[in-house]
């Protein structure tokens, strides 16, 4: 079981690997180094090759277990930036508890299974591993992040040359697509949904989802990196998490619970990780918004801006992670949300919790 640390740091590019300059005078090296998760100031669409030097940047430098998982799209107040998890094994006896991850890769996901039972199941099998690894519950587990593929022209025309039709036939579709089946793989994995209700979600209903799944497509991976983070009762460190969901695009007031449950506990946020989309019903709290009929600017564009101002508010600066797209990943037109959080023990107003998140 892996306790760990986390350490963010703004970034000049998507290319840029200085956090590791920063981690040396601390005595941390770059095979401590669980996941990189971050933001790229790209399209966050089919062609954003932001992600692709982000990841070819990072993974030269990382451990061969290590996972990347870069989001690209920084509009609005969203600043680049990227989060580092640590592995850190030493306890500290002040606490009862600590956060606890583990990553992970499935095996290649072919073309003709991106958005489908085959990468679905990948997933969930996947999850299901990490979990084991990590030896906690499912209920213990507070965000799975998952960097998925998605179909290119190229793989679409390699597809229709073997007489297999695709998923879809447009690439940016296949990037939700993508995101479904991951999504859809975590919440079975979890426990949250059973497989009849996973189908059906996968051919296209949107009556199931995850609060916990945080799931973003990509041309620069053809696996899906996995990684799932959570709170034990083994390791003891400062680091806390909860999760929820936003009901919608300017649900403030979950975001708001969220961190007054943190200041309950005698803690301060360190990071957000949220999804964001335009509500696919065309319509907020029974006003029409414009974000699926924009023909110039993606809808997923949108909603990162939109929800990234009231993220970061909650936060204090940019430096948030908010993806676009959340297909099964909260409910349709929300967003999952997992608050990062550390606890001071020396407060009097602190507390250790259990895995819901209520005092212990």
């Amino acid at each position: 079981m892996t306790g760990v640390r986390l350490f963010t740091s703004p970034t000049a590019g998507p290319d840029d690997v200085s956090a590791l300059k920063l981690l040396s005078p601390k005595g941390i090296g770059a095979e401590k180094i669980l996941a990189v998760v971050g933001k790229t100031e790209g399209n966050g669409c089919v062609n954003d090759f932001s992600r692709t030097l982000a990841a070819a940047a990072w993974e030269p430098q990382l451990g061969a277990d290590a996972v990347t998982v870069f989001s690209g799209g920084t509009e609005g107040v969203l600043a680049p930036h990227v989060n580092l998890l640590i592995a850190d094994d030493t306890n500290d006896s002040r606490h009862d508890r600590g956060l606890v991850a583990a990553a992970g890769n499935t095996s290649p996901i072919p073309p003709e299974e991106v958005g489908r039972a085959g990468q679905m199941e990948a997933v969930r099998d996947t999850v299901a591993k990490l979990v084991a690894e990590l030896g906690i519950a499912s209920t213990d587990v507070h965000l799975v992040l998952v960097k998925c593929p998605l179909l290119t022209s190229t793989d679409i025309a390699g597809l229709r040359a073997r007489g297999i039709e695709p998923i879809c036939d447009d690439t940016y579709e296949s990037m939700a697509r993508s995101r479904a089946a991951s999504s859809l793989g975590i919440a079975l994995s979890l426990g949250e949904i059973d497989g009849d209700t996973a189908t059906a979600a996968l051919a296209g209903t949107r009556t199931a989802w995850s609060n916990r799944a945080s799931a973003s497509s990509g041309a620069e991976l053809d696996s899906c990196h996995v990684l799932v983070v959570g709170e034990s009762a083994h390791v003891s460190n400062p680091l806390r998490a909860l999760h929820t969901e936003m009901k919608d695009a300017y649900d403030l007031d979950s975001l708001m619970d969220a961190a007054s449950t943190v200041a309950e506990h005698g803690g301060r946020i360190r990071q957000l990780f949220v999804k964001a989309e335009a509500d696919p019903s065309g319509s907020i709290r029974n006003l029409r918004h414009t974000m699926l009929t924009d023909s110039d600017v993606n809808a997923t564009r949108h909603a990162r801006a939109a929800v990234g101002a009231l993220v970061a508010a909650i936060k204090g600066d940019g430096a948030v992670y908010v993806s676009g797209g959340a297909e099964h990943q909260g409910r349709p037109g929300g967003g999952s949300v997992t608050v990062i959080y550390e606890v001071d023990p020396a407060r009097p107003d602190h507390h250790d919790t259990d895995s819901e998140g209520t005092p212990s």
